[in-house]
Parts: structure tokens; C-alpha cells; sequence
């Protein structure tokens, strides 16, 4: 359906379905959105699945409070080219393809021309984001279309299924960044915290480049997923004697979980001049003495998704190494029940939408 041109943005709309929230302590359900038609550097994509992120349950509930309503959360999106403008040259319909949590960026600053979008001060997120004009809410891929920037638009390896692929559009690439940043490889020891959506990921990718892998968890519960995923090591947290085993053992460890840790008894377990990668972003702000990183002149740091380029590169990595997620499928209307699921640590690892639910 095509509604009347928006005279004020230059260009007509498409209404699609969706499905999102209108505040901070609604459910989420059905509502209606609208696409702009096909631009000359435009993709428009088809969604078959979109996967769901511990984010989309911060933003959806303004636990950042940075949120903006109403919102159609997901940034976990695969799908079919089914039109393209034109000025694409890289992708034609039919293509296999991916959007991640981007979906333009000023291209004209340092960051943006180093291939590092991710850090524009005006990138342009896939929701709760304004759109280059400040005024246009974007809106993400719990729905059943999209149009993109062609820039923002990613390959999918032909030998991947779209499925289980889609959380690699965030999962995948907040895992592989750092691990490839801090150089993670043959001879070096890696320590994953957590086991979940994004654990499995770092323990899986770690492990295809080649680095010895521990995770450390709370509990044992895990180990056999652990090893399976292909972890070399699995060791509790819950035991004291863990952080006597493994003091000043690691070269880097990924820290993924969004929970309050004791980041001064983690860091005793790096060499010197170790670094410890912050990804999950907890609620209450930890305490941190000076003396774990003096003492090892060792390094606490934070890494956030990727560019674009890298992007592409950790889904060409992952189909040379045909590295995929541990996915639950779910119907749209099962997405409220997932969310509580999640907090509940009740998924192993990542749940992904089918949107054929959402287009019946």
C-alpha cells in the first residue's frame, strides 16, 4: 500500500507490519510503520528473521534512558533483496543479505572514513535512532520490510542459513571485533565471561582462530555446551579457588555478561599487560581500585559491535568456518514470553523471529 508523498521528506511511503512498543511498560504488539520507497542507493529487503538481543529488552524498557516511542526494536536482520535503486552496483533481488545495527553514518569524519561507523557521532542506529533529517524515527526488524543505504547493507555466505546467521549481525560482530583487535590467535589464552548470546559466540569464534579457550560461569551447569562450542577449558566463578588457579593466566579476557562483577579480582587473572574487553554494560556502576591494573600494567577497555568492513569480514570468516549461532525460532507473537525468558537466562543461546509469523 502506498500512502499519499510525504511532500516534507520528498518521497512517497510504504505502511508495513510490525511490531513494537508505544512506551516503557507496554507489550509488545502488532502496530503499523512506514518505509520509504526505493531510493537511487537504496535496498529494499525482504526480513526472514530477525534475532533478539539483551539491547532490544534495554531499549524497549528505556533501562539506558535514551529511548525513543514508539519503537520497533531489532538489529539482528537477514533477508531477500527485493528491490534495489539505481546507483547499487553490489547487490541485485534475490541476493541473500543482512542489516545490522547500523543504517547510516556521516561518512565524512575520521571515524567513518577509518571504517569505524560504529564510533560516528552521527551514525544513524537501525532504531531508537533519528534518521539523518533529526525528525524520522528509525525503526528496526521485528517487522517485515526494510529499505537501507546500500553502504549499510551486508552479504550473507551463500552456505549459511539465514536463521541461525542473523545474530551474527550483532552477536557475531561485538564478539569477533575484539577478539580480533586484541589480536586473539595461536599461543594465546582467552577467557570468555558468560555463556549466553554473546558468549557462545566469542567462545566459538575464538576457538576457529585458533587461541586456547576458557569460559568462566558461575556454575559448572554449562561445561558440556562449553566444550561442545569449543571450549578448552571451563572453570566456576562461584569457586574461590578458581581465581587462585588462574591468577595472572590469561592474555585477554572478553567480558560479556551486563551483570555487576568484581572487575578488580578479574583482572588479576591476566598476564602482564593483559586487557580486559568490557561488552555487556551493567546497570550499577562498579567500583574499580587502581591497584589490579598498576600492578600488571595491565588494561581495562570496551569495544562496541564493528564497522561495516569488519562486519562483512566476520561473516565471511564465520562461512569459511561455518560458524552459525545455537538458535531458538519463534513466532512474532511468542516475542513478550522470549524477552522474560532472557532475563531469565532460559535460552540457549539466541532467539531468532521467524517473519513469516508476522506477515500471515
Amino acid at each position: 500500500m502506498l500512502l499519499p508523498e510525504n511532500k516534507e521528506r520528498g518521497f512517497a511511503m510504504e505502511q508495513i507490519k510490525a511490531y513494537g512498543v508505544q512506551n516503557a511498560v507496554s507489550l509488545l504488539s502488532p502496530l503499523q510503520i512506514t518505509r520509504r520507497v526505493v531510493g537511487a542507493e537504496d535496498v529494499a529487503i525482504d526480513i526472514a528473521y530477525c534475532g533478539v538481543c539483551h539491547s532490544d529488552i534495554h531499549q524497549v524498557r528505556n533501562e539506558w534512558g535514551n529511548s525513543i516511542y514508539p519503537m520497533v526494536p531489532g538489529h539482528e536482520i537477514v533477508g531477500i533483496v527485493t528491490a534495489v535503486g539505481s546507483k547499487v552496483k553490489r547487490f541485485k533481488v534475490g541476493d541473500k543479505v543482512g542489516v545490522g545495527c547500523m543504517v547510516d553514518s556521516c561518512g565524512e569524519c575520521p571515524d567513518c572514513k577509518e571504517g569505524l561507523e560504529q564510533f560516528c557521532s552521527h551514525a544513524v542506529m537501525t532504531y531508537n535512532s533519528l534518521e539523518k533529517d533529526k525528525k524520522t524515527l528509525a525503526q528496526g526488524g521485528y517487522s517485515t520490510k526494510i529499505v537501507v543505504q546500500q553502504d549499510f547493507v551486508l552479504s550473507i555466505p551463500k552456505n549459511l542459513p539465514l536463521d541461525k546467521t542473523a545474530p551474527l549481525l550483532c552477536a557475531g560482530i561485538t564478539t569477533y571485533s575484539p577478539l580480533r583487535h586484541w589480536r586473539a590467535g595461536p599461543g594465546k589464552r582467552v577467557a570468555i565471561i558468560g555463556l549466553g548470546g554473546l558468549g557462545h559466540m566469542a567462545v566459538k569464534i575464538a576457538h576457529a582462530m585458533k587461541a586456547e579457550v576458557t569460559v568462566l560461569t558461575r556454575t559448572l551447569d554449562k561445561e558440556t555446551d562449553a566444550k561442545q562450542l569449543g571450549a578448552d577449558h571451563v572453570f566456576a566463578t562461584s569457586d574461590a579457588q578458581t581465581f587462585e588457579k588462574l591468577a595472572r593466566h590469561f592474555d585477554l579476557i572478553i567480558n560479556t555478561v551486563s551483570v555487576k562483577l568484581d572487575w578488580g579480582q578479574y583482572l588479576g587473572l591476566l598476564k602482564r599487560d593483559g586487557s580486559m574487553v568490557l561488552l555487556g554494560v551493567p546497570s550499577d556502576a562498579p567500583q574499580l581500585h587502581a591497584f589490579p591494573l598498576i600492578m600488571g600494567r595491565r588494561s581495562l577497555a570496551g569495544s562496541l559491535i564493528g564497522g561495516i568492513k569488519e562486519t562483512q569480514e566476520m561473516l565471511d570468516f564465520c562461512g569459511k568456518h561455518k560458524i552459525t549461532a545455537d538458535i531458538e525460532l519463534i513466532p512474532i507473537g511468542k516475542i513478550n514470553e522470549a524477552y522474560e525468558r532472557i532475563l531469565k537466562a532460559q535460552v540457549r543461546y539466541r532467539f531468532v523471529i521467524d517473519m513469516a509469523s508476522l506477515k500471515k
